[in-house]
């Protein structure tokens, strides 16, 4: 499958095999993504939501030099890492600026496989710079499922933006 007119060439040869081959395409947040599952049950999230698939479930690849835009879901969503770089991952509660990072690789003293962003956090996420790989690819998992209307990304020059910035400004260029 050829790349979009308006994608940026892959960084790496593994990045171009994995897009191609994993059909990814450019995501609003930045990187490159498919949706892989979508269950046919559906939930009752009892925030007011309509109805929800049960779960969904996408590849999310982001190239060295890319990032993950701060954005929200209103449900919860697991990080799974599955190869290349480490990845950070940032997620921040603006309720009380609660900010927290997990650098997700394969197992060791210092990175983790998977973790979980409650619903209704700030995230974003980046390759780990130092890192050779030049990507990394990830599953995120949405429960109840992903639905691009409970999906929010932070407005730069919004409140949060300029709290990031003010609180967090080496996160600030995620915005």
């Amino acid at each position: 499958m050829p790349l979009p007119s308006n994608a940026i060439p892959p960084s790496t040869p593994r990045a171009l095999q994995l897009i191609e081959q994993l059909q990814l395409q450019p995501h609003p947040e930045g990187g490159w993504y498919r949706e892989v599952f979508r269950s046919r049950k559906q939930v009752m999230p009892q925030d007011g939501r309509p109805a929800r698939n049960a779960l969904t479930s996408i590849y999310f690849l982001l190239e060295a030099g890319q990032h993950s835009r701060w954005h929200r879901v209103l449900s919860d969503e697991v990080w799974v890492h599955l190869e290349g770089a480490p990845v950070d991952l940032w997620i921040w509660d603006a309720t009380d600026s609660t900010l927290s990072r997990t650098t997700l690789g394969p197992v060791n003293a210092v990175t983790t496989p998977q973790h979980i962003v409650p619903a209704g956090l700030w995230q974003a996420a980046r390759p780990v710079p130092a890192d050779t790989a030049g990507y990394t690819l990830v599953a995120c998992t949405v429960g109840p499922g992903f639905d691009f209307s409970d999906f929010r990304m932070m407005e730069p020059g919004g409140s949060e933006a300029l709290r990031i910035a003010a609180d967090h400004p080496s996160l600030a260029p995620l915005i």
